[in-house]
């Protein structure tokens, strides 16, 4: 299927499947979301829908699993907590800077991970190239021109907003 029929496809019966999956669920944005993440799935397979010949009701059954399944995850964690309640030293995540957020949001996002593993997790350079399937020294390039990214957007929204900020440069790996 090419990406002209697949427009065709979705222009065509989107409203309609959410319409449908909405009428199974009963819940609005989370057949919204099913849909959207069924034709995800749909583009990533297109080749297989024109062997199925209809391509509309793979996604609706697409959209229909994932519904399925996140309601079994969400009904299996509230029958947890019904059971065991919620674990005794629960604590929020460490706030993360919003300027320093907005720069990485910046970042390729192979570069952010690597900077997030690297300085957020205090993972070494083999844990994370171990974690994402890539060679060390690919991680310390990322690691370094990740560095410089984040150093000029910081810079660049210091900048924008007149803020002094008191972000240093990062160590080399």
């Amino acid at each position: 299927m090419d990406e002209a029929a697949f427009d065709t496809l979705y222009a065509g019966s989107v409203r309609r499947l959410i319409g449908q999956l909405y009428a199974m669920t009963g819940d609005l944005p989370e057949a919204q979301d099913c849909v959207q993440e069924a034709f995800s799935r749909a583009w990533q397979h297109r080749s297989r829908l024109l062997l199925d010949g209809n391509p509309e009701g793979w996604v609706r059954t697409t959209a229909w699993r994932i519904a399925i399944s996140r309601w079994r995850r969400v009904t299996a964690g509230a029958r947890a907590h019904r059971l065991h309640g919620l674990p005794a030293d629960v604590t929020q995540p460490a706030p993360l800077d919003p300027d320093l957020a907005d720069a990485l949001r910046t970042l390729v996002p192979e570069q952010r991970r690597a900077l997030v593993l690297f300085y957020l997790c205090d993972l070494p350079v083999e844990t994370i190239a171990q974690e994402t399937g890539i060679r060390p020294g690919t991680v310390r390039v990322q690691l370094t021109r990740g560095r410089a990214a984040l150093a000029l957007a910081l810079r660049e929204h210091e900048h924008a907003t007149g803020r002094n900020g008191t972000a240093t440069e990062a160590p080399h790996v």
